[in-house]
């Protein structure tokens, strides 16, 4: 007899509002976060657009002297998970510390700290690197760090698959719990990558959208799309054995009922052309939760508003559910946040999650012309009221990976 999961917390920082709360107020009203990176001086760059965390103190939420021992992407994912815990209610000082776990992905990690040693050395010497360098980049001390904080001693470790980190993170947590191993497991991603080095290099592999015009930068499934826009933070998620949440009086937010992971084994950074992979995925996540194809609701799609992203997915939707694609509400909120990388999945899951428990779609912003090989219902520029059982939540990233999570909507038995 396999164990149900529900999720009982929810933690997020975002360019889109530093809360759960902020963040989905400001998705539902199609706010767009993009504006014109504030990091860095970025006058000779080609792009010069970005999603950031807005009104950011990390002191506001971290102690001084531990701030300075986290790049930005832990500090993310430390708050995030601070959030969620509280959230959820959960006092882990009453649970057993091994059956509690943390799986927390980064698609980089310390990509700023990589850079600002590197300028120490080269200017000032090897003596002058930090001696934090190493712990301070590795993705690993973003679940280290949440398991220290909060005394967990159950499975801790980090995902590295490139955008679909924050989705398998959550989808192998999802199966720990499923399959007996751990009761609670704190999942989800965190990015910090807006940086000179990581926008340079996302730049000249042709990946971002050169646009200046704010509202037209990221316009996922639009015919004009060239591209998208770097985004950060991070989306954390708390999921819990059924009767372990149930016998507390947890508060339950959705149910994750099925979770498909594949590879397209094609290209470093194209997708399948045939969305053979993308398509498994989800037919992988529909199949685990005994369901049938026309009972799917609402897909929140990776919707990177890259050519072929945006065509390839589309194809692999209308591959899976035939002519009931047509009927599904497909929206890319990445047209508001930007593409967080790692941390996109989880904050999407949370998307997902909201979506559900208040019975509205989400719009894609942004969107104008029509693309002939996108011709879903993209919920264009305006979210919608709709009565919403299941979610699918995907996420595609470079080395083929592909990850699908189906959230049913909770609703006492």
């Amino acid at each position: 007899m396999k164990n149900r999961v529900v999720i009982t917390g929810l933690g997020a920082i975002t360019p889109l509002g530093n809360s759960v709360e902020k963040f989905w107020n400001n998705i539902m009203v199609g706010c767009c976060g993009i504006d014109y990176i504030k990091a860095f001086k970025a006058d000779n760059f080609k792009v010069k657009i970005a999603a950031e965390v807005k009104d950011y103190n990390p002191e506001d939420f971290i102690e001084k002297k531990e701030v300075k021992r986290m790049d930005r992407f832990c500090q993310f994912s430390l708050i995030a998970a601070k959030e969620a815990i509280k959230d959820s209610n959960l006092d882990i000082s009453k649970e057993d510390p091994y059956k509690i776990g943390v799986i927390v992905g980064s698609g980089i990690g310390g990509f700023s700290t990589i850079e600002k040693e590197e300028e120490n050395l080269i200017n000032k010497g090897p003596n002058r690197v930090s001696p934090l360098i190493i712990p301070m980049i590795i993705s690993n001390m973003a679940p280290g760090t949440i398991a220290i904080k909060n005394g967990i001693k159950g499975v801790c470790y980090t995902v590295v698959t490139a955008c679909a980190t924050g989705t398998n993170a959550i989808g192998d947590a999802f199966r720990l719990i499923k399959d007996g191993y751990q009761e609670v497991v704190i999942a989800g991603g965190t990015e910090a990558s807006i940086t000179p080095l990581a926008m340079a290099g996302f730049t000249n592999l042709t990946a971002l959208s050169n646009s200046t015009d704010l509202n037209r930068a990221s316009i996922p499934f639009d015919k004009e799309r060239n591209g998208f826009v770097m985004g950060e933070g991070a989306g954390i998620v708390v999921l819990e054995e059924l009767n372990h949440a149930l016998k507390r009086g947890a508060h339950i937010y959705g149910e994750i009922v099925g979770y498909g992971s594949t590879c397209d084994a094609y290209h470093m950074t194209s997708p399948d052309p045939e969305g053979e992979g993308a398509m498994r995925a989800m037919e992988d996540a529909i199949k685990e939760a005994g369901i049938n194809k026309d009972e799917i609701s609402y897909i929140n799609a990776h919707g990177t508003g890259t050519e072929y992203n945006d065509k390839f997915e589309t194809l692999a939707i209308k591959r899976l559910f035939g002519d009931y694609a047509y009927k599904i509400p497909v929206s890319s909120t990445k047209s508001m946040t930007g593409h967080l990388l790692g941390a996109a999945g989880a904050v999407e899951a949370i998307v997902s999650i909201k979506a559900l428990q208040e019975g509205y779609i989400p719009p894609t912003i942004g969107y104008k012309v029509k693309d002939e090989d996108c011709d879903l219902d993209y919920v264009p520029n305006k979210g919608r009221k709709a009565d919403l059982t299941y979610a699918l939540s995907n996420s595609l990233g470079f080395g083929g990976h592909n990850a699908s999570l189906l959230i049913k909507k909770w609703e006492e038995n």
